[in-house]
């Protein structure tokens, strides 16, 4: 049985991680980016932390953390991509955390939540599991990001097929994310929006990537059925370029942070 409002078919989202252990380092400039951009959040306290859980970090923010001298959990819904953390290390879900009440005092959620159906559900279960004062930092992308690549494949696929499958994960708004938070019981909630723009000389190597991070569809109404061989060409060749002739993509992310109430 599933629950009719599931949006994500969360066993195709660990075979997408699964298959992408093997190839997620062909996009690490990318997650990178995202890690600094995040991690700076934490240098700017003086809070020091003594027990740290990665969350979905594809083996970029738990060695971060743990040159930083902060030990580190590092945790993923597929084994294989939490192996890339390097030990300890374990595969379990988001939406069903096994960690005990005030566990860690530092939880670092990068790009790993966008998938997960009940987020408010996700993000009180984070904080149960952080002690009291322990700081969440979070980042996912927003409504925003791809939308070049969305309406190329709306547009194609109405022409190809007259009518259209679903094929870009929905993203939620900047201005929900602050409040989401508190709804969780997070005090001290800020986000905030920054842009990375990506440029491709060949419009292929943008569904490599996305491939490569293991962030295939998973939509749990998608169409099961192949897609039409011209599909991604022909969406592609609609998707806008710079003077250069090079494919623009942006992505809009939201960097969340937010300390677990005290007594929490």
């Amino acid at each position: 049985m599933t629950d009719s409002s599931d949006i994500f078919d969360r066993a195709a989202v660990r075979r997408h991680r699964t298959r992408a252990a093997r190839t997620v380092a062909e996009v690490a400039p990318v997650l990178e980016d995202v890690a600094d951009r995040l991690l700076d959040r934490a240098t700017e306290t003086t809070r020091h932390f003594s027990a740290a859980l990665d969350i979905g970090g594809r083996g970029i923010i738990a060695p971060r953390l743990r040159a930083m001298g902060i030990p580190t959990l590092a945790m993923d819904l597929s084994i294989e991509m939490a192996a890339l953390s390097g030990a300890p290390y374990l595969a379990a879900d988001e939406e069903l955390l096994p960690f005990a009440p005030g566990s860690f005092d530092l939880v670092v959620a990068n790009l790993s939540l966008h998938w997960v159906n009940d987020l408010p559900g996700a993000l009180i279960q984070i904080r149960r599991a952080m002690k009291p004062d322990g700081l969440l930092l979070a980042s996912l992308p927003l409504l925003g990001t791809l939308d070049e690549l969305r309406r190329a494949l709306t547009e194609a696929e109405s022409d190809l097929r007259g009518g259209v499958s679903p094929r870009i994960s929905p993203f939620p708004e900047l201005r929900d994310l602050a409040g989401l938070l508190q709804r969780a019981g997070f005090t001290s909630p800020v986000a905030d929006q920054e842009e990375i723009e990506l440029l491709y000389g060949n419009p292929l190597a943008l569904l490599r990537d996305l491939q490569a991070a293991g962030e295939r569809n998973a939509i749990r109404q998608r169409s099961h059925t192949a897609a039409p061989a011209a599909l991604f060409p022909s969406a592609l060749m609609r998707m806008p370029t710079n003077d250069e002739g090079r494919l623009r993509v942006t992505l809009k992310l939201g960097l969340m942070t937010a300390w677990s109430s005290p007594g929490a």
